[in-house]
């Protein structure tokens, strides 16, 4: 196969194919008549395989871990377990972190409805970001003292 036909086999863009060979996640080899790149059905599961783990989250350096345990014969599903583990860890960690801003969001914007604008004066920039934290939201537009 050449690089379009992989692509479009794989469902992926042909710089996808092109960017995989570069990395050595798929070995062509050249057409000796026209030194095209020729691709096999390893290369397409491997760049299936390698399109699959993208989507879980996995890195193309554990991708290339994962081939290279596979490759040597070796199983390489403890190895991703453990890296799947971890990842879910730090994914459930953003995740609580966005959820944290989006209720600091939503508060902020609930208490700057009915808060008039302000001019900047020299001593403040935007009153409605440096006091939206302000226990008295509506001191926030007076004049300073």
């Amino acid at each position: 196969m050449k690089v379009k036909e992989i692509a479009t086999a794989a469902d992926v863009n042909p710089d996808t194919v092109r960017f995989y060979t570069r990395e050595g996640l798929l070995q062509p080899t050249r057409n000796p008549d026209n030194n095209y790149q020729q691709y096999d059905a390893d290369d397409l599961r491997r760049l299936r395989f390698a399109r699959k783990a993208r989507q879980l989250g996995f890195s193309l350096p554990e991708i290339r871990q994962i081939l290279e345990q596979a490759d040597d014969h070796h199983s390489p599903c403890p190895m991703v377990r453990d890296v799947f583990q971890q990842r879910l860890a730090e994914v459930e960690r953003e995740i609580a972190e966005l959820q944290k801003l989006r209720a600091r969001m939503v508060s902020a914007l609930s208490t700057w409805q009915d808060m008039p604008d302000g001019t900047p004066d020299g001593h403040t920039i935007c009153r409605l970001i440096e006091h939206w934290d302000t226990p008295s939201s509506t001191s926030c537009c007076e004049e300073s003292e």
